[in-house]
């Protein structure tokens, strides 16, 4: 981690990395090639319940992302007894969290779809695939804990094995329980909990292994004060993220509600597509995050610029690729998921295209948030997780459907990227100067103080 060039390490840690996203990605991507078989408004319950696993997302990242950075610093340190404590209390607390959520939605499960903007015609579809998400909850936190521990712990290629496994099954289960037991919408659900189960027990079986940390109750039942304060500096920033991501999925479905059932599937469809976009970039992200921490634990600062340096162009470069593909296939693609509805292959062209206008910019604006939260920088790295969805995003969005329609819907997310890019540029600036007057050939500098 402190010694090979940092491009091959990063590449070396991000290829897992990227797969385990990908991967995750597929489970809602299948469902939706599936499910967009079926009828329109099976396709716009999955964008509805989209809001409910942004929610267990946020959370899964929350804990894992705060107690991952910490291992990651910690190992740095040689502290090997404190990073095993952390990955017990950060995977265990998740566990509980996510169950109460579940139970909670479970129970108020017909006004939680409603307020996530499902309509009349959708919510029987919606509360078919929900019930069997909510079931598969306790397992779908445990994978998303364990995979970024063992990430930060640079044992990335051990979660991808246990992500695929389960991604692979979904794929096979899918079309078995929904066109031949006709199961529908649910056997997606079904297929996408026994999936995640899967994954869950592979993953748990895998931890410990290749000198990883191993989760033991024990650890879990001795919490330090210091413990919950890393989890929350470490874990804001992307509950923030993560959490604004689901705020604003209901948001955008309830706007698009005033549209039909169409507009909602398609924000569904589009999002999906984004997701996999998005995963790519995260991956990337991931892959750089584990080297950032441990040279920044090491006080080695001028291999942390480097590898950022390196990390903001791969991703940029990619971004623009990834881009120009939407901006030249879009009706092709939105087409796949469900041509019949001719409708809904125009919003969701239409909002592809405005999508892969900004994207290029996430090249800088998500390496630049992972950056921070490893270091440990809380405010710089919660101010650019919120900005994106939460700062620019709803102005722009109520603004825009107030003026434009369902047109300035579309626009409201690329309108905010570029605003989130504009804040993030100099922020971004004045860390590198900082961190290269700390700087030296030969100890690396002083630890700079956090923010």
């Amino acid at each position: 981690m402190t010694n090979d060039p940092v491009g091959k390490l990063v590449w070396r840690l991000a290829l897992p990395s990227i797969g385990s996203m990908l991967i995750s990605a597929v489970y809602n991507l299948v469902d939706t090639i599936f499910v967009g078989r079926l009828d329109t408004q099976s396709t716009a319950a999955l964008g509805i319940v989209f809001c409910y696993m942004a929610i267990i997302q946020a959370v899964s990242f929350f804990f894992g992302h705060g107690s991952g950075n910490f291992i990651s610093r910690a190992l740095g340190h040689k502290d090997v007894e404190g990073a095993s404590r952390m990955a017990a209390h950060g995977f265990f607390m998740a566990i509980i969290i996510g169950s109460m959520i579940a139970l909670t939605c479970f129970v108020f499960m017909e006004p939680v779809l409603r307020f996530f903007g499902s309509t009349s015609t959708i919510m029987p579809k919606a509360k078919e695939y929900m019930r069997w998400i909510l079931v598969g909850t306790p397992f779908i936190v445990g994978c998303f804990v364990m995979n970024n521990q063992m990430r930060f712990q640079g044992n990335s290629l051990l979660a991808l094995i246990g992500i695929s496994s389960g991604a692979i099954l979904n794929i096979i289960l899918d079309p078995i329980l929904i066109f031949w037991f006709g199961l529908g919408i649910s056997g997606a659900g079904i297929a996408t909990a026994v999936s995640q189960a899967v994954s869950f027990f592979i993953m748990f079986s895998m931890i410990g292994r290749s000198g990883g940390l191993k989760l033991r109750v024990a650890k879990f039942l001795h919490p330090t004060g210091d413990q919950v304060r890393e989890v929350f500096a470490g874990g804001l920033p992307s509950l923030a993220r993560q959490g604004l991501n689901s705020i604003a999925t209901v948001c955008l479905n309830q706007c698009a509600a005033s549209f039909g059932d169409s507009a909602v599937a398609a924000f569904s469809v589009a999002g999906r597509i984004m997701m996999v976009a998005n995963a790519i970039v995260i991956g990337i992200g991931q892959g750089y995050q584990p080297v950032c921490g441990f040279n920044y634990g090491a006080n080695l600062y001028g291999r942390v610029l480097k590898a950022f340096s390196y990390t903001v162009k791969v991703s940029t470069l990619y971004c623009f690729c990834y881009a120009v593909l939407g901006l030249v296939f879009a009706p092709e693609i939105i087409r796949f998921f469900r041509a019949e509805d001719i409708q809904l292959v125009q919003y969701g062209s239409e909002l592809l295209r405005y999508q892969c206008l900004a994207f290029t910019l996430q090249g800088l604006s998500m390496p630049a948030g992972m950056h921070f939260q490893t270091t440990n920088k809380t405010v710089p790295a919660v101010l650019i997780a919120i900005a994106r969805q939460g700062i620019f995003f709803f102005p722009t969005l109520y603004l825009g459907m107030h003026l434009g329609g369902l047109r300035g819907v579309m626009l409201s997310q690329p309108i905010a990227d570029v605003c989130t890019f504009a804040m993030t540029v100099p922020i971004v600036i004045a860390h590198t100067i900082k961190l290269r007057s700390c700087h030296t050939p030969k100890s690396g500098g002083e630890l700079p103080p956090a923010d």
